[in-house]
């Protein structure tokens, strides 16, 4: 039987930003964090990449020269938003890790509440959701509203689970989970595997409402009819072997009975 990394105690988070342009919105979105979490904060792992902006870079300095150690600048290497989000996993040193924008797309108010229902449940996943009572979406179209919620009760369906909100990419999960996964994806439709394979696991996942509002800086990142590319991994994984969607190296030192480990730079 395929078993997955199980976490029995949260003891900080790595808190995952991938910076393309925004300034005003990070800044922002790291006083609330700070302000309202700041003892539980391992690390703030802010992302860059060749795209980002000159005014961003800027921010991103500024805020490693106030917040000190607190900040972890990475030098992006696989592409996109998936990418960046899979080159922070392989260096996070919290406990948990947090998947989140810093435009203020993801509200950063709830980054306690997942962190507090983390800590009831430090083997599983806690994720956001736009759909539950409590949540909400401010700037989307009708045609896109109705499109995404078909998509969400296909694949809720689909994966038999009572999850609302599969593709909104703002979430906890343990770490050593987040680094034994063998993950494929590297533009937005990460967001939807970042979910859909702990799922497959048997990894429990509990979701919180949170409200979703247009980013204030610079222009969408991913066009909507780019959207159909998450079929393609969400149908590949209900199908997919269990063991296949581990990393080779955790699922043979599962099966002999040894620990699981990854170096961390």
């Amino acid at each position: 039987m395929t078993t997955y990394p199980r976490v029995e105690r949260f003891d900080s988070v790595s808190v995952i930003l991938p910076v393309l342009n925004e300034t005003t919105s990070l800044t922002r979105t790291v006083d609330i964090i700070l302000r309202d979490v700041k003892d539980r904060v391992k690390e703030l792992l802010i992302v860059v990449c060749r795209e980002t902006t000159p005014e961003a870079i800027a921010t991103v300095e500024r805020l490693r020269k106030e917040l000190r150690n607190l900040v972890v600048v990475i030098d992006q290497q696989l592409p996109f938003l998936g990418g960046a989000f899979r080159d922070a996993f392989d260096v996070a040193r919290g406990s948990h890790a947090i998947m989140m924008a810093s435009d203020l797309e993801t509200n950063p108010s709830d980054v306690k509440t997942l962190i507090d229902e983390a800590e009831k449940m430090p083997w599983g996943i806690v994720t956001a959701s736009r759909w539950r009572s409590g949540g909400s979406f401010h700037g989307y179209s009708i045609i896109k509203l109705v499109c995404n919620w078909i998509f969400q009760h296909c694949f809720s369906l689909l994966y038999w689970t009572n999850l609302t909100d599969m593709t909104y990419g703002y979430r906890i999960l343990p770490t050593e989970l987040a680094q034994a996964i063998n993950w494929e994806e590297v533009r937005h439709p990460f967001n939807l595997e970042s979910i859909v394979k702990p799922l497959r696991l048997g990894v429990p996942v509990v979701e919180i409402p949170s409200v979703w509002h247009p980013r204030i800086e610079g222009g969408a990142s991913n066009p909507f009819f780019r959207n159909f590319a998450y079929f393609r991994i969400g149908l590949k994984t209900r199908f997919a072997r269990t063991k296949s969607l581990l990393k080779p190296s955790h699922s043979q030192q599962r099966e002999s009975g040894r620990l699981f480990f990854r170096s961390r730079s």
